[in-house]
């Protein structure tokens, strides 16, 4: 009698151990891979899981072990995926199952439709040959600066021997032609009909114009876009022709660095300061990071391209971990934007009572902007103007009671929107946990009718120019405009075709877009970024002040001026804004790295959370206090292991919720990273999954915070 097969399955459940079922070849009809994705009874369910082991006993009794129902129809996952989930499993202190299965789209994971795949794909492909994307803003080799040529030189100089690992930092100025250089550096890589390229943007609204640009680069090439605003159906499709080796394009936001592309040969990482690039729920990974680790592991070169990169990358490229390569003028040759402090402490720079020009409200742009605006139209150019709050105004108060209108789950304020962007009337709307409530039309609380509102918002700003321009044509892009019926891409068109003068919008406005006509560029309320509890704040602000102001003057030619940015802030000396007065982008980063070091912060440091969730804030930070004496008599705090004490989260309750937070810090990864092990390990004998069976308290580890 032949050896039973037994093979170990991994569940998108919080357990750390697989489950042993038999494999039954004759029925299945295929002998079992490690890298299967199978469908299991689990319980008094079925369930999806992946293969991870293939052998002939089992620690159980075999006839008690129930039967793989059915395998996907699918190759299985390559090893090099299944070795970076490993490592992004332990890394990141997850589940191998939690890891890879909510990686898998969702046409994937319900086995029930894996008969009705075969003519999905058959109408797939049948829709994709007459679906045409126009590419877009081709630049050949030919066609380059000798900046340009100069830097596709050094990228291509290694690419005659294969298996290598090289990580490579393009630095380059907006509009300075970064996409170009990579585009062309990676048409080498794909001469090979077999190989495949992974292209990582931020976010999706970046996908549609670089989409345009692969395509004139590559138009005979199968692209796979993989994002969260891709339909199910299509996600299922691209990520079939990735694992297939059909698509020789992966092009996707961060959720595209755990796909399966079995013969990868080259990976580039848009952006990569970006801070989209880390997940924030589920595993909380930072796909820039591990698209890094996959390209070591493989043995391929990762191009890591941004205006300002983040301070880890600038500071390896500095010394020689990474290969550094820097494109620093225009590619056009057109000069790079002016840059105007507005001090709004300085009354020179607003507005008098009776001044021509001003709004019957109180303005909400100084004198000096207004001007500026007014000239800027005066010389046919577009303007674009920045305020990082979307809806009309981010408190609604009465002026009798100081009542505010707070959310009633969340601890934080709930946002005044306008008619038209949420719903047919206006509504209180909260970021955090998505409740909606009518606007009241009396206090709550005291019952005085007459409520304000507090600060300002895209839509109050809207309303703002549109009084003092009223023969402008204005456009507001936001999250709320572009989920109305002209999507984030039609919106952005609209300026490309110059049928917009003013653009009013959130940080969805300030990357990546090549505008072509924009002469001035403002951003409003920069210091409400500036000073916040994080220590990243200033990075992440130079970085956005630096992407938006590289939106000005972008299609100027040599000698060209390159536009105007504005900058409203009560604090013109700030280094951020000392820096970017200079575009000096190495100065402000040398000038962060020293004061990281000095306060020891990462990346002079690793940190950790472990973060609590519970009905009382008491319970959580109880919780999380226990946690820290339980650590501190095992003996594992010491000065080379701090363990600072339970705080709330800057945002303390969310949805009916209260979170706290305890921060782990290490000079020493390894260090770092036995440690959280052992708390993995302590919190799931005392839990069922991550909820602790005793306090019914929810808890997660996460490495390397963005967000503390």
């Amino acid at each position: 009698m032949a050896a039973p097969i037994v093979v170990q399955v991994v569940l998108d459940k919080p357990l750390v151990q697989g489950f042993d079922y038999l494999w039954d070849a004759e029925i299945l009809g295929k002998l079992p891979e490690v890298g299967h994705i199978v469908e299991v009874p689990f319980g008094r369910i079925m369930a999806i899981g992946v293969v991870i082991k293939v052998s002939t006993h089992s620690e159980y009794e075999i006839n008690k072990l129930k039967l793989i129902k059915r395998v996907a129809p699918l190759p299985p996952l390559d090893p090099a995926l299944l070795r970076l989930m490993n490592f992004a499993s332990q890394y990141y202190i997850h589940s191998l199952g939690e890891t890879i299965l909510p990686t898998i789209p969702q046409m994937w994971r319900k086995a029930d439709d894996w008969e009705k795949i075969p003519k999905k794909l058959a109408a797939a492909e049948k829709k994709q040959n007459k679906k045409v994307i126009i590419g877009d803003g081709y630049i050949g080799e030919d066609q380059l600066n000798p900046e340009q040529k100069k830097a596709l030189k050094i990228l291509m100089r290694d690419s005659s021997t294969e298996n290598a690992f090289r990580a490579i930092l393009l630095q380059g100025q907006t509009g300075s032609g970064k996409t170009a250089v990579f585009l062309n550096w990676l048409s080498t890589t794909l001469q090979d009909p077999s190989a495949q390229v992974l292209i990582l943007v931020p976010e999706i609204n970046l996908t549609p114009q670089l989409e345009r640009r692969v395509k004139a680069y590559f138009p005979e090439k199968t692209m796979a876009v993989l994002h969260s605003g891709v339909s199910e159906n299509k996600r299922g499709i691209a990520w079939y022709e990735a694992i297939t080796g059909k698509a020789q394009i992966i092009l996707g936001t961060r959720l595209a660095a755990l796909t399966p592309i079995p013969n990868l040969r080259a990976v580039v990482v848009d952006e990569e300061h970006d801070s989209s690039y880390k997940q924030q729920e589920g595993t909380r990974y930072s796909a820039r990071d591990l698209a890094i680790w996959r390209a070591h592991d493989q043995l391929i070169p990762i191009l890591l391209s941004s205006a300002t990169p983040s301070l880890e990358t600038w500071m390896a490229a500095k010394s020689g971990r990474y290969e550094y390569v820097r494109l620093d003028q225009r590619a056009q040759g057109a000069g790079l934007p002016k840059v105007n402090l507005i001090n709004t402490r300085d009354p020179q720079t607003q507005f008098s009572p009776g001044d021509m020009g001003a709004s019957k409200q109180k303005p909400l742009v100084s004198k000096t902007l207004a001007n500026a605006v007014t000239k800027n139209l005066a010389a046919k150019k577009q303007c674009l103007i920045l305020i990082n709050r979307r809806g009309y105004a981010p408190v609604l108060s009465c002026s009798a009671c100081n009542w505010l209108s707070k959310c009633t789950q969340c601890s934080a304020y709930m946002v005044l929107h306008k008619a038209g962007a949420l719903g047919k009337r206006s509504v209180l709307s909260c970021h955090h946990c998505g409740l909606v409530k009518s606007i009241p039309s009396h206090c709550p609380e005291c019952g005085n009718a007459d409520l304000k509102t507090l600060g300002h918002g895209t839509q109050k700003l809207e309303d703002a120019i549109e009084e003092m321009w009223p023969d402008a044509r204005v456009l507001r892009v936001d999250t709320d405009s572009s989920r109305k019926s002209k999507g984030a891409e039609e919106l952005f068109q609209e300026i490309h075709d110059g049928n917009v003068d003013i653009v009013v919008g959130t940080q969805m406005i300030a990357k990546g877009h090549d505008y072509q006509n924009i002469g001035l560029v403002a951003v409003l309320d920069a210091d409400s970024r500036l000073y916040s509890a994080d220590f990243r704040a200033a990075e992440r602000l130079f970085a956005q002040l630096v992407q938006v102001a590289g939106r000005a003057g972008r299609a100027g030619t040599s000698g060209q001026e390159g536009g105007d940015i504005y900058i409203e802030t009560q604090y013109p000396e700030a280094a951020v804004f000392q820096y970017l007065l200079r575009h000096d982008v190495d100065g402000f980063l040398a000038y962060t790295a020293s004061e990281r070091d000095e306060a020891k912060l990462p990346p002079f440091s690793y940190q950790a959370l472990v973060h609590a969730e519970a009905k009382s804030l008491d319970k959580a930070i109880q919780f999380l206090s226990e946690l820290k004496t339980r650590l501190k008599n095992q003996g594992l705090i010491n000065k080379e292991l701090k363990v600072y004490d339970p705080v709330p989260k800057a945002v303390m309750r969310v949805a009916g919720s209260e979170r706290a937070q305890l921060v782990i810090e290490s000079a020493n990864r390894k260090l770092l990273q036995e440690a959280l092990e052992i708390i993995d390990q302590q919190l799931r004998q005392s839990s069922q999954g991550r909820i602790s069976k005793t306090s019914r308290i929810r808890w997660l580890i996460e490495r390397d915070p963005i967000n503390i």
